[in-house]
């Protein structure tokens, strides 16, 4: 099974006028996913026709497969009640997984290409590093994110860099992605010589300031939000009582409390003589910012550093996708059921196939309510969301039946 991902998942929300009565039978685990109606073929009148649950063949509503079940593409069913003594009707509605919002807070600290040391050199760290953040921003497939981008430390004096004020708006605000914008904010910060690389690296005041930045961008418009730390080494230059990785942890783990989780990228000096190890200990940061660990990236090779900082990038992007949305209002007036939903999921142009429902998550390919008493929300279980979120072309739909397709346990 290949699942599907895409920064934000768009539900095609269906209801599918299908033969109402079959009830879904419990596995006993918490699991069920009934067929449509009694098993026999079924003909849609788009084109496709099903054995009784995923359909074979032609595009059904919203430009997903058949997934069984007599229905056509806006009117009435060719069989099967709505338990309101008229035809069961198709109606469409849509609705969106929560938006996915990342704030970059990016080193242009000198060690990152200031050259005074051979492992502070531009073309082995600078150069392959912008370039994959450009192709990131980018990027098509980075569609349905949106991004900010602050750049540290600030110009100026230790007393304007480290001030958690001065980072409170990014050189870039929050943008839909891809955009042209992210590589002319990079382009304009990339220094023409040697003189002009920032000192110091104030990381504690920059992750007050991106945090502070999130929280008031997410009040007033909410979504998933995350903060990204691109950085080449421990905090530095604002004296000892701030150049602690404790203290930017200690950040970390109070946006994550807030809802948000805070990734890391470290980026590596080259493996030359002498060049000194600084970026082992971010991990700390991302532990408790709660994403496991730091993406370290090793330099020395551009092309290879490029590559792994682009993986890192994708895997964030990944990773960041949420994997619940909240249920759409039940369509053409109809009161919610929650056992007359059905999930599926699509890969590009393959055909739609069905997940199944399992409101323990001990089974693959799995989805489950929020709440089996009161549900909110459709949540795919932990292996459906791995594979949605390492894949970049997809799309779930939620079909609304007039018949029990699930059981939920009680």
């Amino acid at each position: 099974m290949k699942l599907p991902t895409m920064a934000t998942l768009l539900l095609t929300v269906g209801a599918i006028g299908v033969a109402c009565g079959g009830n879904g039978a419990s596995d006993g685990d918490g699991s069920s996913q009934a067929g449509s109606g009694n098993g026999s073929a079924s003909t849609s009148t788009n084109g496709g026709t099903g054995e009784g649950g995923a359909g074979e063949g032609g595009a059904g509503f919203g430009g997903l497969p058949d997934v069984g079940g007599d229905h056509t593409s806006g009117g009435t069913s060719n069989g099967g009640s709505s338990g309101e003594g008229g035809a069961c009707a198709t109606e469409t509605a849509r609705a969106d997984l929560e938006p996915v919002y990342l704030a970059f807070a990016f080193d242009v600290s000198g060690s990152m290409g200031m050259g005074d040391d051979p492992w502070h050199d531009k073309s082995l760290k600078w150069d392959p590093v912008v370039a994959a953040t450009k192709q990131f921003f980018a990027d098509p497939l980075s569609e349905g994110l949106n991004a900010s981008l602050r750049f540290f430390p600030s110009e100026g004096d230790n007393d304007t860099k480290c001030d958690a004020d001065t980072y409170l708006t990014p050189e870039v605000p929050m943008t839909p992605l891809p955009s042209p914008a992210f590589a002319e904010a990079i382009d304009a910060v990339t220094p023409e010589t040697a003189d002009d690389w920032r000192g110091g690296t104030p990381t504690v005041f920059v992750m007050q300031g991106t945090i502070s930045y999130a929280t008031a961008q997410r009040q007033a418009t909410p979504g998933r939000y995350a903060i990204v730390l691109v950085t080449d080494g421990y905090p530095a230059g604002c004296g000892s009582r701030y150049n602690q990785v404790s203290l930017v942890a200690d950040e970390a783990e109070t946006a994550l409390a807030d809802g948000i989780p805070t990734y890391v990228i470290g980026v590596a000096n080259p493996p030359i003589e002498g060049a000194p190890e600084t970026v082992e200990d971010m991990n700390e940061v991302a532990v408790a910012g709660g994403t496991e660990h730091a993406y370290l990236i090793d330099t020395g090779n551009p092309a290879a550093t490029a590559a792994a900082f682009k993986a890192a990038v994708d895997a964030i992007r990944g990773a960041a996708v949420s994997c619940t949305v909240a249920i759409p209002s039940a369509p053409d007036g109809r009161t919610f059921d929650a056992q007359k939903v059905r999930v599926t999921y699509t890969s590009g142009d393959d055909e739609a196939v069905a997940l199944t429902y399992d409101q323990d998550c001990a089974t693959e390919e799995a989805w489950r309510y929020d709440s089996a008493e009161n549900p909110t929300q459709i949540v795919l279980c932990d292996s459906t969301c791995a594979a949605i979120q390492a894949d970049p072309a997809a799309a779930l739909g939620v079909d609304f039946t007039c018949e029990d397709v699930i059981t939920i346990p009680r």
